[in-house]
């Protein structure tokens, strides 16, 4: 996963400028609803706590992803994302007259009220001032030609050329790099020729803004016609990943690059979600340690040692931490699990997980079914044992949901399509923990899991993860 850097709120400065009206206009209303006040500049107390929310608007624009694709969104998308603008914008305003101690029950309540109001005068602010963009780039489109394979025309123009979404471009033409039958693509309202010498002299009497070259990943750069389009003067962009993979440019040292990754995250997403962690870290940390008062004895008197258990493990892109857990295991565990890979009832040595582990302690304890009923069984079914973890959590080892952290030694047996599990951040909990992790012997169908996960991460996907832990412990589903 990769961090996106958003600078949306920068080329938007139009947008911006219409969030700071609107929000202004809503206080001036309030002041008039509230305190009969038409003109609330007068007022020192007044100018300051307008102030004050204003640079704490201004700072939510640039946190957040406010200003992303806003273009292309309908009314009501609109409508939520000023909602979780205006939120953002309060909570920052809260917090600083929380932390100066300047705030009274009046301005809290002013605040609150014109956020409302305001919510509702920036989307109608917003969707008449895309109204404007739509007007003005009807009127300066550019003219675009697309030159591509026949394999993936369709695939391009659909994705590029069809959606209702005003453009500041036109579709004038386009030319294929390998011969086409452009009786295959009637349905495409735009003439469609092979890129040969005769089209080339077309291209060089055209009216054309920029060449829009995109192609599978398997055929080389056509570099030839990149320099013939460069000598017309013509602007050319190219891309050769435009539907497999999430990309961006940017800047490292002095050189301009494009960065491919499986998701791009915007850096206020992963804010709220480090925000999260140490919030969880910290109420988890605190009953890790109500917690070891009463589980740490019982395993020493079971089993002399140490009650954390502290093993290597594989964090993110491969880098190597220590994880902690209450120890459930008799300390040789490591070395008896030679002996015992002949049990092992995965569908690949690549997880390890067998019934009723004697390396577990207590396990020679037995219930009335015959099944094991020791300390650490008990610690291991109720999913104690993971609650050290919430100290990894603290460090930024790991995260409250993330994908489940290997070994050394299955790291090691990694294939290409498995290291994508460790692209993020390894969780306590995570798709694979929700979905019954007790029955899914399967090491490929975990693999589907975490690449879903990473794939379709998102605050909202955490929070359904979480939400479920806490229904799969509360059932005791799942747990090993």
């Amino acid at each position: 996963m990769q961090t996106r850097m958003d600078q949306e709120w920068v080329k938007h400065w139009d947008f911006m400028l219409v969030d700071i009206i609107c929000l202004q206009l809503a206080f001036v209303i309030v002041s008039i609803i509230r305190q009969n006040v038409i003109y609330p500049y007068s007022n020192p107390a007044l100018i300051h706590l307008y102030l004050v929310v204003t640079i704490c608007q201004i700072a939510a624009m640039m946190f957040s992803a406010s200003y992303y694709n806003i273009v292309r969104r309908n009314v009501i998308q609109e409508l939520w994302c000023v909602f979780k603008f205006a939120v953002l914008t309060t909570l920052f305003s809260l917090l600083y007259f929380f932390l100066t101690k300047t705030t009274s029950t009046a301005s809290r309540l002013q605040i609150g009220t014109a956020m409302v109001i305001f919510v509702f005068l920036d989307t109608i602010g917003r969707t008449i001032n895309k109204a404007r963009i739509f007007a003005a780039r009807k009127e300066h489109k550019r003219s675009m030609i697309l030159i591509t394979s026949s394999a993936v025309l369709r695939k391009v123009y659909e994705n590029m050329f069809t959606e209702t979404t005003v453009r500041n471009f036109t579709l004038t033409q386009v030319f294929t790099l390998d011969p086409v039958d452009p009786a295959q693509f009637s349905d495409i309202p735009v003439t469609i020729s092979h890129l040969d010498e005769h089209a080339i002299d077309i291209i060089n009497h055209m009216y054309v803004d920029e060449a829009l070259i995109a192609q599978p990943d398997d055929l080389p750069m056509p570099k030839h016609a990149i320099d013939i389009f460069m000598n017309m003067g013509i602007n050319v962009s190219y891309t050769n990943s435009f539907m497999e993979n999430f990309t961006e440019i940017h800047r490292i040292g002095y050189l301009d690059v494009l960065t491919s990754s499986v998701k791009f995250v915007s850096p206020f997403d992963l804010s709220i979600k480090r925000l999260f962690d140490i919030i969880g870290g910290l109420f988890g940390c605190i009953i890790t340690c109500i917690l070891y008062i009463f589980i740490a004895p019982a395993i020493k008197i079971k089993s002399p040692g140490p009650a954390i258990f502290k093993q290597e493990r594989i964090g993110r892109n491969g880098k190597i931490f220590k994880m902690y857990k209450f120890r459930s295991m008799y300390l040789d565990a490591e070395k008896r699990k030679a002996e015992l890979e002949g049990m092992n009832k995965a569908s690949s040595d690549l997880i390890f997980k067998i019934d009723d582990d004697p390396r577990i302690i207590g396990s020679e304890k037995k219930d009335k079914n015959g099944k094991p009923k020791g300390i650490g069984n008990f610690i291991r079914k109720t999913s104690l044992d993971e609650f050290p973890q919430f100290f990894n959590v603290l460090k930024g080892d790991m995260s409250l949901v993330g994908t489940r952290p290997p070994t050394k030694d299955e790291w090691s047996k990694y294939s290409l399509t498995h290291r994508i599990r460790m692209s993020t951040r390894p969780g306590i909990t995570g798709m694979w923990q929700v979905s019954g992790r007790s029955k899914i012997t399967d090491f490929e169908k975990i693999v589907a899991l975490d690449r879903y996960y990473i794939e379709h991460w998102s605050l909202g996907l955490d929070l359904s993860i979480l939400l479920k832990t806490a229904l799969v412990l509360f059932r005791r589903d799942g747990a090993v």
